[in-house]
């Protein structure tokens, strides 16, 4: 295993546990009565609130509801798509060096 595969496998580990944690974070919305400060919880909401507190300026609650779980959903499935997907940027230039 060169360094370049070791890259991309961390690359996608990383985006794809973040995208299971910011729907774990969703799920936890629909449980308002749990305190995210005690474990297991804390260990969902400490990697993902450093991203969401920052868009929670930029976008309003929808009817009471935080939708900025949902769009970093988005974020980290379309950088992982765009970056090594079977067309993405980094799988496409690997290849060409091939």
């Amino acid at each position: 295993m060169n360094l370049s595969s070791l890259g991309i496998l961390v690359l996608n580990l990383l985006l794809g546990l973040m995208t299971i944690l910011f729907i774990l974070r969703i799920v936890l919305t629909w449980y308002p009565q749990i305190d995210l400060n005690r474990v297991p919880f804390n260990l969902i909401a400490w990697p993902t609130e450093p991203l969401l507190a920052p868009m929670r300026q930029f976008v309003p609650t929808l009817g009471g509801v935080d939708i900025t779980p949902v769009i970093w959903v988005g974020i980290c499935t379309l950088m992982r798509e765009i970056l090594l997907g079977q067309q993405g940027l980094i799988t496409m230039a690997l290849n060409s060096y091939q």
